[in-house]
């Protein structure tokens, strides 16, 4: 459904490819604080087209560095061991089986109406960051808490017990 340009945020954009669920992509423009629509996510085309796609047609927005193609298959898609971010380790079960994995922030009110972002298991890929509507998934679960403040541990300060007896108090032997 196109909209007239006017409508897209003039703030800044970010680059993105929007996954359809029958895996075609849409290469474009979102701007992050206005993308998310009662109707669905906004996208600017490469050809300077704003189109809005129903959240039931989208698998997953990504957001990524470089239009060098869409996220391949053989990108990775779960952690080889626990993350090193902070936040909540997460793992998306879409309507097809399709497991993947990522962080996302430790707050829940951050969380999006219309569904989750998430940092994605590799931080060496194009993709920085991927949005995956609610209606896309069928189960997300916590694996983990990482950096919780409740589980760090407290330095104690070094001081000697007082029982302790003080050997050289009247100075050394001559």
């Amino acid at each position: 459904m196109p909209l007239p340009v006017d409508t897209v945020s003039t703030s800044t954009t970010k680059k993105a490819y929007l996954c359809r669920m029958d895996t075609s992509y849409i290469e474009g423009y979102v701007s992050p604080q206005t993308y998310q629509r009662p109707e669905g996510v906004e996208i600017l085309r490469r050809s300077a087209e704003v189109t809005v796609v129903p959240y039931a047609e989208i698998r997953a927005l990504y957001f990524v560095k470089e239009f060098d193609g869409p996220p391949a298959e053989s990108e990775k898609r779960v952690f080889g061991s626990r993350p090193k971010l902070d936040g909540l380790w997460v793992r998306l079960t879409f309507r097809d089986d399709e497991v993947f994995e990522g962080v996302i922030q430790n707050d829940l009110l951050l969380m999006g109406a219309h569904g989750v972002t998430i940092t994605p298991p590799d931080a060496a890929s194009n993709t920085q960051r991927i949005f995956v509507p609610q209606q896309s998934l069928k189960e997300l679960k916590v694996l983990s808490v990482i950096g919780s403040p409740v589980h760090r541990r407290q330095s104690r300060p070094k001081t000697p017990p007082k029982e302790q007896i003080d050997l050289f108090a009247g100075g050394l032997p001559a």
